[in-house]
C-alpha cells in the first residue's frame, strides 16, 4: 500500500540544539581534558548517549563534579545557585543556555523590584523554568494551570506592575489565554505586561503540527518522551486528529496503527536528530500493511 507521508518542515533541531551540539562538539575537538555536563544536554537520549561515547560525563548533581572541572550548562540553562556554586569551586563554564532562554531574564530585568510582580507560565518541573525561575527574586511565581491561575490573580492588585512571561516551549494558544486572563481580572490600577517569550520556533511547529493534524489520518510525533517541547506537539496534534501517537524512536512504533490509513504525517521535537526521524519513515515506508 502507497502512503502519502508528509514530514514537518520545521520538524527536528531547533537553532539553539543546533549551536549547542555544535558548540561542544567542537570543545570535544580541541580539549582532551574531562567534561562533566550538568543534566541531559538536550531532551534526547540518541544525543545524550552520543556524547557519552564521545567521553562526556553527565551528572545530576554539581557536588559530584571535581574543583577546577569544565562544567557544561546544558541548553536548559541552570539554577542561579549552580552559578555561584560553579564559580566558588573554580569550574571553567561552558555555557550552552539556548540564548532566547537565556533572553528571558533580561526582558523582565526591570521587573524585578518589589513594587512589581512576575508570573512565568510554565511546567513547575521543567529545567528551564527552574532556571528562569530562579533569577526572577522573590516576587515570582511559576504558574502551569487553571487553577493556580486563578489563585494568582487574587494577589496581584496590590502590585503596581505584573509582567506575564513563559517558558520557550510552553503551548502558545494557552500562554495567551492564561495572559489575557491576567489582563481582564486584576484592578485597573495594575499595569500589566505581556511578553510573548516561545521561542519563534516552537510557534511554528506548533501552528503547523496543528495544521497538518487537521487532514491526517493518523500522525507520528517523534521525541523524547521527558521533551517538554514533544509533549506539547503530541497534545496539539491529539485535539486535531484521534490516532496521533508519540514515539521517541522506531522501536517504539507500533505499525499496526498505520493500517488502512493512508494519510501520515510526522512531526518531530526541538532535540529530535535527523537520523531518528529519518528511521520512522523507513518503517513506515517499509510496513504494506
Amino acid at each position: 500500500m502507497k502512503r502519502n507521508i508528509e514530514i514537518g518542515k520545521h520538524a527536528g533541531f531547533c537553532g539553539g540544539v543546533n549551536l549547542c551540539i555544535k558548540t561542544l562538539d567542537e570543545e570535544l575537538e580541541k580539549s582532551s581534558e574531562k567534561i562533566y555536563c550538568l543534566g541531559e544536554l538536550v531532551h534526547n537520549k540518541d544525543v545524550v548517549n552520543s556524547f557519552k561515547n564521545k567521553g562526556v560525563i553527565f551528572v545530576d548533581n554539581i557536588k559530584t563534579v571535581p574543583n577546577n572541572s569544565k562544567l557544561v550548562i546544558r541548553a536548559h540553562g541552570a539554577e542561579k545557585h549552580t552559578y555561584e556554586l560553579a564559580e566558588k569551586r573554580r569550574m571553567r563554564v561552558l555555557d550552552l543556555t539556548c540564548p532566547k532562554v537565556a533572553k528571558i531574564k533580561e526582558d523582565v530585568r526591570e521587573y524585578i523590584n518589589e513594587e512589581s510582580y512576575i508570573i512565568l507560565v510554565a511546567k513547575k518541573d521543567h529545567p528551564e523554568a527552574k532556571s528562569t525561575i530562579s533569577f526572577l527574586g522573590d516576587n515570582a511565581s511559576i504558574i502551569e494551570n487553571e487553577d493556580e491561575l486563578k489563585e494568582i490573580v487574587n494577589k496581584l492588585n496590590k502590585y503596581k506592575y505584573v509582567a506575564v512571561i513563559a517558558q520557550t516551549t510552553f503551548d502558545e494558544k494557552v500562554f495567551l489565554e492564561y495572559a489575557e486572563y491576567i489582563k481582564g481580572n486584576v484592578c485597573k490600577d495594575v499595569n500589566v505586561m505581556v511578553k510573548n517569550t516561545i521561542c519563534n520556533a516552537t510557534s511554528i511547529r506548533q501552528n503547523e503540527t496543528r495544521e497538518m493534524a487537521k487532514s491526517k489520518d493518523v500522525m507520528i510525533i517523534v521525541g523524547g518522551k521527558n521533551s517538554s517541547n514533544t509533549h506539547k506537539l503530541y497534545n496539539i496534534s491529539k485535539e486535531e486528529c484521534e490516532n496521533t501517537y508519540w514515539v521517541e524512536t522506531k522501536d517504539e512504533l507500533n505499525l499496526n496503527v498505520l493500517e488502512g490509513k493512508l494519510d501520515v504525517g510526522i512531526m518531530a521535537g526541538a532535540s529530535t536528530p535527523k537520523n531518528v526521524i529519518d528511521d520512522v519513515v523507513q518503517a513506515i515506508e517499509e510496513y504494506e500493511g
